[in-house]
């Protein structure tokens, strides 16, 4: 307990200490500074309660924290095992593990930099390894003689343009403003610090912020507080205390947006600090002037005329809240203005890197958050550029309409009117026919496909429009609220293309589905979905609010899922314990009265054809809801069944007479949703229909334990024993009766809801399964490659890989 390690030039000291409350932490100090100052823990939420404690290297080179007992209470969960290592605290104050014959040094397998606590020290990094996946952060300290995780932390946004926010548990406090290429254009005392310096480093793999000393025997370290505080700290050995450098947040303009509303500009040099920008007023007059209360922000005084309007250039400006905006790193800022100018949603842009002339397009659309002005003599913010009505803006000031002062003759000022009027004229003249070329074009391709989505045959012979209330949105929109597509915003991807969560230039958070180019079943997915989604109305199925069609794209617009698809919880061994027994049986009933509503209670009958784990998505309240209707059909009220030649399903949850003869109905969705329930209940995914053994199969492996009265055993481990045996053996028989091999035996959803709801319906015994649905020879090795398709008694099968 009393040995330390300590680092090679004596800067830093590594070992377990306590607070006086017989609970030991391992943690790094400063060697030479009295009182200790802790920079790092590893153990920090999971104290040992002893003063007996044990640090160790295992095998496969992780590192572990013992406790009398030998049982592990901490561990650095190394990604890669390997052998012959070495851990060594570091004169930065990294406790790093590698390879002892490592020719290169710096080659860790396991570093404590990556994990920091409460403290950023030179060198370290805070931000995302987008390789890696880990988010380097701080977080608070639970009070001053508590270092468990308190409720406070500072941690880099990448969603748009990328800023640090501090965070009280998920609400937002401040922000720094966006790095400008010298500095976060918020934090004003960046520009005057002449001990040190910044970096700001993003590429594909990495984006993170660190800053070093110009001077290393200096001692500097940057703190998240217990009370929601950055504090920069430099070490004055004369004095022997820590000196405060600066502290973030300052003042009211430094609270997150709450201060001065949309639209709003918050300034501590007038008085009230809020202030509307020229062309917009006070939402609540009233509120701004008689109570100081800014909040609701600020309105347009005039409005807008898309193609007229002009900018508002703006200095010393924190740059708006960043998340929602449209980084293009390629543009220039005239560029970027044009861009601005031409897309009506944009309501500002900037520069992102203000270095060396500017680079990088900054846009935002809708409301512009968070803004602050900073004097000349604080040296914060940046350009900004807002755009305004014409008779409000700054014209003759705007980037993209700057034009050269150079000359003073009278006739040349003659000749530059003439000729800023032909070419304004001119420019109309092209901005109007191309306006109107592009609304007819989108009128063509709107009704087109309102015509494919709504149209009906009335009795007589003639066509009638069944129209949509349903919204139309731009696609640059779209691009905006998605960050251009970035992966980062994807969410899944299917058999037609991507999922992208988006905001909306209201705030709105939505998913957004970007059917593929080169699917030539794109127009029909998104005519089939919209046509039966819009006017479906139900808890349990999704909700569709738009749609975007310009020329090749194709874009579907949804309510936002929290918790994504529901096989990210089922079939991932870390999470599947956050579903247990009541929510898994609450998921069940939820999809069963969303099929029921689709097969009976809808105003059309609905043959869904796709149901499975991924299909199934989560709302914050874990509630499920059907989605991807691309694949469904519509049957009239009479209909039993229907018959295609193209397959389309995904392998395991097919129905034998659909997956053979093309035949579907309701009971093939019945089949289906016993799949579904059986992989609920198991945590297991059926890995087939066909050509594999029972052991490999879930239905199979079930219908085994179900003969041999082994069926509890299905139950996921995760569950543990918080369940109740009669509701898991009922749910594991409704399962096998919806999979029976017969369609005429599985029971249609009204009676599955009632077997579900109730303890006292009796329940028929299972037939064999149907989880054979042919067999075929192998001939040679080379008929057995895999495909996108497959053929069985002339029906061709599109497998659809889930999300």
């Amino acid at each position: 307990m009393n040995q330390t390690l300590i680092s090679s030039g004596e800067a830093f000291e590594l070992g377990f200490f306590d607070f006086g409350n017989n609970k030991s932490y391992l943690g790094i100090w400063y060697h030479q500074i009295q009182p200790k100052t802790i920079v790092w823990l590893a153990n920090r939420d999971a104290p040992i309660n002893s003063s007996f404690a044990k640090l160790t290297i295992t095998e496969n080179g992780n590192i572990d924290i013992l406790d009398p007992s030998e049982t592990s209470i901490w561990s650095s969960n190394t990604s890669v095992p390997a052998n012959h290592t070495v851990a060594q605290l570091l004169d930065s104050g990294n406790f790093v593990v590698r390879r002892e014959n490592d020719e290169n040094p710096e080659n860790y397998i396991w570093q404590s930099f990556d994990y920091p606590t409460d403290t950023l020290l030179p060198g370290m990094k805070v931000g995302w390894n987008r390789t890696t996946g880990i988010n380097r952060f701080l977080r608070s300290w639970k009070s001053n003689n508590d270092p468990s995780s308190g409720e406070y932390s500072f941690k880099m946004n990448i969603d748009g343009l990328p800023e640090f926010i501090i965070w009280h548990k998920e609400t937002k406090i401040s922000r720094s403003g966006s790095w400008n290429g010298k500095r976060f254009n918020g934090i004003p005392e960046m520009k005057g610090a002449s001990i040190m310096h910044f970096d700001f480093h993003e590429t594909s793999g990495d984006i993170y912020y660190s800053f070093g000393m110009l001077n290393i025997s200096v001692y500097s370290r940057l703190t998240m507080n217990s009370s929601g505080n950055l504090q920069r700290s430099i070490w004055s050995p004369v004095a022997g205390i820590w000196s405060l450098y600066w502290n973030f947040p300052r003042d009211v303009c430094d609270n997150y947006g709450e201060k001065c509303g949309g639209f709003g500009v918050c300034d501590t040099n007038i008085f009230p600090v809020c202030k509307c920008l020229k062309g917009f007023r006070p939402r609540d007059e009233r509120g701004w002037l008689d109570l100081q209360d800014g909040s609701g922000g600020c309105v347009r005084s005039s409005g807008l005329e898309c193609g007229s309007d002009g900018f508002l250039a703006l200095k010393n400006m924190r740059l708006p809240e960043g998340s929602t905006a449209f980084v293009d790193r390629r543009m220039n800022l005239s560029e970027c203005g044009e861009r601005c100018r031409r897309n009506c949603s944009c309501t500002g842009y900037a520069n992102m890197d203000v270095t060396s002339g500017g680079s990088g397009c900054v846009i935002w659309v809708g409301e512009l958050l968070d803004m602050r002005e900073y004097s000349e003599s604080e040296g914060g913010g940046q350009d900004l550029y807002v755009r305004a009505a014409a008779s409000d803006s700054d014209l003759e000031e705007s980037p993209t309409t700057r034009s050269s002062k150079n000359g003073s003759s009278n006739d040349n000022h003659v000749v530059k009117i003439v000729a800023i009027t032909a070419g304004t004229c001119a420019g109309l003249i092209t901005l109007s026919i191309l306006v109107y070329l592009k609304r007819k074009n989108r009128q063509r391709l709107t009704k087109s496909i309102a015509c494919r989505i709504g149209s009906k045959e009335r009795t007589d012979g003639e066509t009638t429009m069944d129209e949509l209330d349903l919204p139309l949105f731009d696609f640059t929109t779209l691009a905006m609220a998605t960050n251009n597509f970035s992966d980062a915003n994807k969410l899944g991807e299917g058999g037609f293309g991507c999922v992208y969560k988006g905001k909306l230039p209201g705030g709105e958070v939505v998913a957004i589905k970007r059917l593929s180019r080169v699917s030539d079943q794109g127009i029909e997915e998104l005519t089939n979905e919209v046509r039966l989604i819009a006017k479906l109305q139900h808890r349990n199925l999704v909700r569709l609010l738009g749609c975007c069609i310009e020329v090749e794209e194709k874009l579907l617009i949804y309510e936002f899922m929290e918790n994504k698809s529901l096989d990210t919880f089922l079939f991932e061994k870390e999470r599947s314990t956050e579903l247990n027994w009541q929510l898994r049986l609450d998921i069940i009933r939820g999809i069963a009265r969303g099929l029921l509503y689709l097969h009976q209670d809808s105003r059309f009958k609905i043959i869904h054809r796709d149901l499975k784990a991924s299909n199934i998505l989560l709302d914050e309240k874990m509630n499920p809801k059907i989605s991807d209707f691309g694949m469904a059909r519509i049957f009239g009220s009479d209909q039993v069944e229907a018959k295609t030649k193209k397959v389309v399903g995904t392998y395991g949850y097919m129905s034998p007479e659909y997956a053979m003869d093309g035949n579907f109905s309701t009971k093939s969705d019945v089949f289906s949703f016993g799949v579904l329930v059986l992989e609920i209940v198991s945590g297991q995914k059926n890995r087939g229909s066909s050509y594999t053994s029972s052991e490999l199969n879930l239905l199979g492996h079930t219908w085994t334990l179900w003969k041999e009265g082994k069926a509890l055993e299905l139950v996921d481990e995760s569950v543990g024993a918080k369940f109740l045996e009669d509701e898991a053996l009922r749910c594991i028989q409704i399962g096998l009766l919806c999979v029976q091999e017969q369609k005429e035996d599985r029971p249609c959803m009204s009676k599955i809801l009632l077997m579900l709801n109730s303890e006292t319906s009796q329940l028929s015994q299972p037939k064999y399964p149907g989880f054979f649905i042919g067999k075929r020879k192998i001939e040679d090795e080379s008929s057995s490659k895999q495909d996108d398709s497959m053929t069985i008694n002339e029906v061709t099968i599109t497998m659809l890989d889930g999300r």
